[in-house]
């Protein structure tokens, strides 16, 4: 049974189908703009990659659903956008006999790719994922897999899915839609299945029926390729996968046939398991309302400082580097980080590094602060000695003093769009 809260007076049963929630971010990026610029709500909104103001070259990252009905799609040219959607004109650039009325219906607002800031707001997501399931398997900055089995139990599995939504939703500002399945195909597939802000369940013995009239390409792990492939073949539908001789589309596809056969009839016995280990650890916590006096930052900090150092111990990790986040109204977010010359297990040095790194932000105004450790270890081995660091940890912090969002993940993957139109820059981990 999982450790964490679970909805009272729910049993499982032994043997009873595992519960999976694939949990999406819609059109993520967009939504973290808003969160800074709050006018931008129910506008269109393209957020481009290699797109600087003003320019007209570059790639669509994502746009926004209401940026979508212009025809803006992800990974076209920021070119093709602006024929199809004209950028909004600034205050200062329109004519005295402009219309507003027709500015609003015919253009809309471009965004840079900001990924320090995305990263922060999709750290404030995992907070909440690992609050709600005990095993979490982060796929990229906008989507991750749970397995919630220990938490609830199927007969309301959908309760304990809008908990989910409602959380983040209320704590973090940004829409997501969630499939419940007992597999992670299913799940995902129905996550995609009533975008934007949706949720879709289902349940055991329910698999095959919801599969069996979707389009291929709608199946996990089917791109445009492989879908014109199967229709070349006379399969048009889930169904007819399921239902097709299993040996032609291992002919025509190796390996990768007999999974798409599975996968049509609902067979994914694959386990959410997370992906390799952490890169750090952190703990956020957001004020009521930002806060300007620096006894309670320091309180803060001390507080967060002792639980992500009490969670390395926890799972038997050194850390290198130290770090604190300090969002300022109304969603700057400034971070600073110290490196140390060896691995550590030292709840106090956190403390103590944290509050020397916050002290340049403690006579500002502050909503949200957080603490990290990173550049993590995994290796049972004697503590390193503290003495070389000591001598010098009045020094200034790293990173040329220059502020970055903090991220749990330096890796990045290559562009990808995934069947909710947003192109991926990075990876959870």
């Amino acid at each position: 049974m999982g450790s964490g809260p679970k909805l009272p007076g729910v049993e499982r049963s032994d043997g009873e189908e595992r519960i999976v929630l694939h949990v999406d971010a819609d059109c993520f990026y967009a939504s973290c703009e808003r969160l800074r610029e709050p006018e931008l709500r129910d506008e269109p909104v393209v957020v481009g990659m290699g797109y600087e103001p003003g320019d007209s070259i570059g790639a669509v990252a994502t746009a926004s659903y209401e940026a979508r009905e212009f025809g803006v799609e992800s990974a076209q040219a920021i070119s093709t956008a602006l024929e199809r959607l004209p950028r909004r004109a600034s205050v200062e650039d329109e004519p005295d006999d402009h219309d507003p009325a027709l500015e609003r219906s015919e253009t809309g607002y471009y965004r840079p790719v900001d990924m320090d800031y995305y990263e922060s707001v999709a750290a404030d997501v995992r907070e909440i994922l690992h609050d709600c399931a005990d095993v979490v398997r982060e796929v990229s900055i906008d989507e991750a897999y749970l397995d919630v089995t220990d938490r609830t139990a199927w007969q309301v599995a959908d309760g304990f899915a809008r908990h989910v939504k409602g959380r983040i939703q209320r704590e973090v500002g940004v829409t997501v839609s969630i499939g419940v399945a007992p597999t992670m195909s299913a799940a995902k597939i129905a996550s995609d299945f009533d975008k934007p802000d949706g949720l879709t369940v289902v349940r055991p013995g329910e698999i095959r029926s919801f599969l069996s009239p979707l389009s291929v390409d709608l199946l996990h792990g089917v791109g445009p390729v492989t879908a014109r492939a199967l229709r070349e073949m006379g399969l048009e539908t889930a169904g007819d996968v399921a239902s097709a001789d299993p040996e032609p589309l291992v002919e025509r596809f190796g390996e990768r046939g007999r999974e798409l056969y599975d996968r049509a009839r609902g067979e994914d016995d694959r386990r959410v398991e997370p992906r390799g280990e952490p890169k750090s650890f952190s703990r956020e916590s957001a004020f009521a309302e930002p806060v300007e006096e620096p006894d309670p930052k320091y309180e803060q900090i001390d507080t967060l400082a002792a639980a992500v150092a009490d969670r390395a111990r926890r799972e038997d990790a050194l850390y290198r580097t130290v770090g604190v986040k300090a969002v300022t109204p109304p969603y700057d977010v400034n971070t600073r980080e110290r490196s140390l010359p060896g691995p550590v297990d030292d709840p106090d040095l956190v403390g103590r590094i944290a509050r020397q790194l916050f002290a340049e932000f403690e006579n500002e105004s502050v909503r949200k602060l957080g603490v990290r450790v990173s550049n993590l270890e995994f290796v049972s081995a004697d503590q390193a000695s503290l003495d070389s660091w000591e001598s010098d940890r009045d020094r200034e912090p790293t990173m040329d003093d220059t502020d970055r969002a903090s991220s749990d993940d330096d890796e990045s993957s290559a562009l990808r769009t995934p069947s909710d139109g947003q192109a991926s820059l990075s990876d959870f981990s």
